[in-house]
């Protein structure tokens, strides 16, 4: 079985010429480079095995031409996913195919550590000194006084030099295979071949990282037939990209990791999260807070509970077989910075977990009322510290607001700490979320390691609920 598809259906579905074009131009190395992976592949009888990553840039369609396991990748972000797959099935053998402006600009952060890693995966590296795709912008690997569309007066001082990856690669410890390697004859040719079958190869037997350059040249922004354009890539790159290997070291095989465990029950251990089934409390979702998503914003200070109130929350939600999402959001500060979470209960699934416009506000201190108090929904709620903040006024008179003295009542309890078991029991008093025991069956949860703090909890939180009540009931009078 070919490598190649029979036929490749990225147009008209495949029928007739276009099932055996792809969509690269006229003289493009990149249909070389596909052969001799290809070919590697099948010699190395790994077709089964193999995963190839392709990111955003001129290769980006490569998964409708290789017949074989395929990821795309954000752009940049190759060597990352390729680790993934390795780590995830180290018996797969694991392709990054990228070009410069993606593995050297946005993605040189990820091809450093993977390549310092030295986990066994292939690198196959196109160099055409131009972003191909995208218009013909000025690549990292474009050369001095070059001439593209970012900088149509040439590369100059001020854009930096080229950047020679094989080298920077070929310095670090964990590579163990770097050559470059060209397209424009055919003694070059079978050299590239010949390199892209040993990476693979060094692969396969579980010796290490390797990476290979390929100097490929783009007749399409060089503005040349593709015979010229063979002729500017030996004459201009290769002097600043000199071929050969750059990094051969042997290695005995020593990539051998277990098969990964994905069965759930360990999974859950390692997070701390249990099998056991939870006790459900609630009748019905909520829809008087929302049909089918409750969205909500919990904030204050660092140290002020918010976030592990959000947790609890989403843990309750998930507890009553809901959808429950938290997404924190820090200051630079671990304690005394800005600190909020938005939270989400969803009916049957959170499609967005972020809530820009809150059904609920949870508000610890005056700053967050001042930054958040405005984006909430109209017939929504704010709950907030009395303590810290006073005389809140709502955008919109639909709008519930409850003060309760979360920091009072909690130093009354002789814990400040429980301030946010306060807030979530005014939340559960001012809204019914969900019943009291929903509430309490997470906490407890959340507490199983330190027991003797549940009494403490239990009363924050019906100082809370209490609390609310109490102000609601005032407001009614």
């Amino acid at each position: 079985m070919s490598v190649f598809y029979d036929k490749f259906e990225r147009h008209a579905h495949g029928e007739g010429l276009k099932g055996q074009s792809t969509h690269y131009c006229a003289g493009c190395g990149h249909g070389l480079a596909h052969k001799y992976l290809a070919d590697a592949i099948e010699e190395l009888d790994i077709q089964d095995s193999t995963v190839l990553v392709s990111p955003v840039g001129c290769s980006v369609f490569a998964y409708y031409y290789f017949n074989t396991g395929n990821t795309q990748a954000a752009h940049g972000r190759a060597a990352a996913v390729a680790l993934g797959h390795k780590m995830a099935n180290p018996e797969a053998t694991v392709i990054s195919y990228q070009g410069d402006g993606d593995l050297a600009s946005i993605g040189l952060a990820e091809t450093v550590a993977a390549a310092q890693l030295g986990a066994p995966i292939t690198v196959i590296f196109i160099n055409n000194a131009i972003y191909g795709m995208t218009g013909g912008q000025m690549a990292p690997t474009s050369l001095m006084g070059q001439t593209t569309a970012t900088s149509p007066k040439g590369r100059n001082r001020f854009n930096g030099e080229p950047m020679k990856m094989a080298e920077l690669i070929a310095g670090l410890d964990g590579p163990v295979y770097v050559e470059r390697v060209a397209l424009f004859s055919p003694a070059d040719r079978k050299k590239a071949a010949r390199a892209i079958k040993k990476a693979v190869q060094l692969q396969k037997e579980g010796r290490g990282y390797s990476f290979i350059e390929v100097l490929a040249e783009c007749p399409t922004h060089l503005k040349l037939m593709p015979d010229q354009a063979e002729k500017w890539v030996k004459e201009n790159m290769v002097p600043i990209f000199p071929l050969g290997v750059k990094k051969d070291t042997t290695v005995e095989p020593w990539f051998k990791l277990p098969t990964p465990n994905f069965e759930a029950e360990p999974l859950l251990h390692a997070v701390g999260a249990s099998t056991e089934a939870q006790s459900r409390f609630c009748k019905a979702f909520p829809t008087h807070l929302n049909p089918v998503d409750i969205s909500m914003k919990l904030a204050g200070s660092g140290g002020d509970g918010a976030q592990t109130a959000a947790m609890l929350v989403a843990t309750a939600a998930i507890n009553e077989g809901y959808d429950g999402t938290h997404i924190p959001s820090y200051g630079p500060e671990s304690r005394g910075g800005t600190s909020y979470a938005d939270v989400h209960v969803a009916k049957d699934e959170v499609l967005n977990p972020a809530s820009p416009t809150p059904d609920i506000l949870l508000a610890f201190n005056a700053p967050s009322l001042a930054k958040f108090g405005l984006t909430v929904k109209k017939g929504g709620f704010i709950i907030y510290d009395s303590s810290v903040a006073k005389d809140v006024k709502p955008a919109d008179p639909s709008i519930t607001v409850v003060a309760v003295p979360f920091t009072e009542i909690a130093a009354g309890l002789g814990k400040l700490v429980v301030k946010n078991i306060v807030a979530l029991g005014a939340l559960q008093a001012a809204t019914n979320l969900f019943p009291k025991e929903t509430f309490i069956t997470a906490i407890k949860g959340a507490l199983k390691e330190k027991a003797s703090l549940i009494p403490l909890n239990e009363q924050a939180f019906q100082a809370g609920m209490d609390a609310a009540k109490a102000f609601l009931a005032t407001k009614k009078k």
